[in-house]
């Protein structure tokens, strides 16, 4: 699986990369910032991977059944979801985007694709070493889950103009930590990369 990296060609090798949809359901995407210019952004994104075979796993918060979740998290969801109507209609959990029949949906509990899954399993399996992120919330789940791919020997890519927040200060301030030591561009330059690579 170990790969040499001494250009950008070498990082965005379609062969090598996977692109991750983060939690982009409709109870999310109703109360982000600049969600018009996200939703193209992401489409585009999603539209290219398809073009050049790039395997593209999406995320769903997932409840654990009542008795099994974590009194903590119920606590401090409960808090945080105060006066919001979460929950109330099973159609607010949904995708947003759609996936294609060989695209692969991840249920998952946590903000990190790498806890409680067998995300890592497969794209280790896959030999995949470039993880393009996208999706909602920059600072939490998408932020957590790049560290993680970091900490286990993945290169994270973060797609700047198709991840977003409710909050966008904290989008920004996020986006600035990881542009410390990720790779954080925008869509059409990731396209562009991938474009180049795919003879690579």
């Amino acid at each position: 699986m170990v790969s040499q990296f001494s250009s950008y060609e070498d990082l965005f090798k379609p062969k090598t990369s996977a692109l991750i949809v983060w939690d982009v359901q409709n109870m999310l995407v109703q109360h982000i910032f600049n969600k018009e210019q996200f939703i193209n952004s992401l489409n585009n994104l999603i539209n290219s991977a398809r073009s050049l075979n790039i395997p593209i796993f999406y995320t769903k918060i997932t409840p654990l059944p009542e008795r099994f979740e974590s009194p903590i998290r119920k606590f401090l969801i409960s808090i945080w979801n105060r006066g919001s109507s979460w929950g109330s209609d099973p159609n607010l959990y949904e995708l947003a985007v759609k996936p294609e029949k060989n695209e692969i949906v991840i249920n998952k509990n946590t903000a990190s694709i790498f806890v409680g899954t067998n995300f890592e399993l497969m794209i280790r399996n896959a030999g995949i070493t470039t993880l393009v992120f996208t999706g909602i919330a920059t600072e939490i789940g998408v932020e957590s889950s790049a560290r993680d791919a970091f900490n286990l020997g993945f290169l994270p890519v973060i797609a700047e103009d198709a991840v977003s927040s409710s909050d966008k200060e904290s989008h920004e301030r996020s986006l600035a930590n990881m542009r410390k030591i990720f790779v954080v561009m925008k869509s059409d330059e990731i396209i562009r990369y991938w474009n180049k690579a795919k003879g690579l």
